[in-house]
């Protein structure tokens, strides 16, 4: 067997344990404190093996930096750099409905799968290299950030400087599907926001002197939902709508929150000059439109396929088939891709359920996903 993977199994129960703790430690990205108590909890567990810096995240938690200490000699073969998140979509007292606990092959909790899990695995998966003495040419760093589930306005510039001295970066997402396929792709995420502005006017005495917001919107949306073109990957989804004030009132305002998810950045280029370049269909009514690309698109490279590949043949190591996929979600990934930077995402947890009441990890995949991640830094 291989020694990394069997050094790792003897660990399980604390990796276990750990991830426990985690999700225990609730850390939704609207609470700022409760954040802040995970980067501690984090914090703490690596300090025997790592330094820390903290970073202050605006409204949201701190983020964490940290450099691990690993063994060989001076680290001259660049950098590697981890991504993480330590917000979730969870509000503080789910625990009470949706406690951790382990059954059918599988832990479950808020966060286990979307992406503590993921960060449990870094940790240890370093531990195993120092505890067996394992050479690392290049300096490793774990980036957790506070606000990936809202965007990551306050942590997109520190991941960005961070990753353009990395020759590579591991994000510890969760993999696709019960088989844990890695990420080689990843759509780019944006939102437009179109406020129509008409004229009011009363329903029933001068319907005829109004100009209705409402459905002028509803046109518009009709217009930009036909953007959407699923041959190519893109989608086009008015997800929100208001305007109005009552229903005997020709209504003065409207508006709509579009989502846009793109493969390719040339595609988002194309739809932000179309929704910029929206029209009126009643002339009375004006139209103002905010919003583009959150995420750029994470497009696979040949320097990703080259990093997958070397993943690829470090899992058939520790006896997993390892494949990988293109999704539609994104993550602080995409930005360290753009950037031209290698990057592989999916490296954390193999289960199911993110966002949803059914999260999970599979218990059997946690030993050859640390293994895993411990393998890759020590052959970059």
């Amino acid at each position: 067997m291989d020694r990394i993977l069997a050094h790792v199994q003897t660990k399980q129960a604390e990796i276990i344990a750990l991830i426990r703790r985690m999700v225990e430690c609730e850390s939704p990205s609207d609470d700022p404190r409760a954040v802040d108590r995970f980067v501690d909890l984090v914090a703490a567990e690596v300090a025997p093996l790592a330094s820390v810096q903290t970073f202050p995240g605006g409204n949201f938690g701190r983020h964490l930096l940290c450099e691990f200490a690993l063994p060989g000699p001076a680290k001259k073969k660049g950098e590697i750099l981890s991504l993480g998140h330590s917000d979730t979509v969870w509000p503080i007292g789910t625990l009470a409905h949706m406690p951790f606990h382990e059954a059918e092959g599988r832990l479950w909790g808020p966060g286990v799968f979307d992406m503590k899990s993921g960060i449990a695995f870094f940790i240890f998966g370093m531990r195993a290299l120092r505890e067996l003495d394992v050479p690392v040419r290049s300096r490793v760093k774990l980036l957790i950030n506070s606000d990936e589930e809202v965007g990551s306005d306050s942590s997109r510039t520190l991941t960005q400087e961070t990753a353009r001295r990395a020759k590579a970066v591991l994000v510890l997402e969760p993999g696709t599907g019960l088989e844990g396929k890695l990420k080689t792709a990843r759509k780019g995420v944006g939102d437009y926001t179109i406020t129509v502005e008409g004229r009011a006017s009363h329903a029933g005495v001068d319907f005829p002197a109004g100009a209705s917001a409402i459905v002028e919107l509803a046109r518009q949306i009709e217009h930009v939902a036909q953007f959407t073109n699923l041959k190519r990957g893109i989608t086009v989804n008015p997800g929100v709508i208001s305007g109005g004030s009552r229903s005997n009132v020709v209504a003065a305002e409207a508006r709509a929150v579009v989502d846009l998810r793109v493969p390719r950045l040339k595609d988002a280029e194309v739809l932000d000059r179309k929704f910029r370049g929206l029209k009126p269909f009643d002339k009375r009514c004006r139209i103002e439109v905010e919003g583009g690309l959150n995420r750029p698109p994470m497009e696979r490279s040949v320097g990703i396929v080259q990093l997958f590949r070397t993943a690829q043949r470090l899992a058939g190591e520790v006896g997993i088939k390892l494949e990988e996929s293109m999704t539609g979600g994104g993550s602080d990934g995409n930005f360290t891709a753009a950037l031209g930077i290698p990057t592989l995402d999916g490296l954390g947890g193999v289960g199911e359920g993110a966002h949803a009441l059914n999260e999970s990890i599979l218990t059997n995949r946690i030993a050859d996903r640390t293994a895993l991640l411990a393998k890759l830094v020590a052959a970059l």
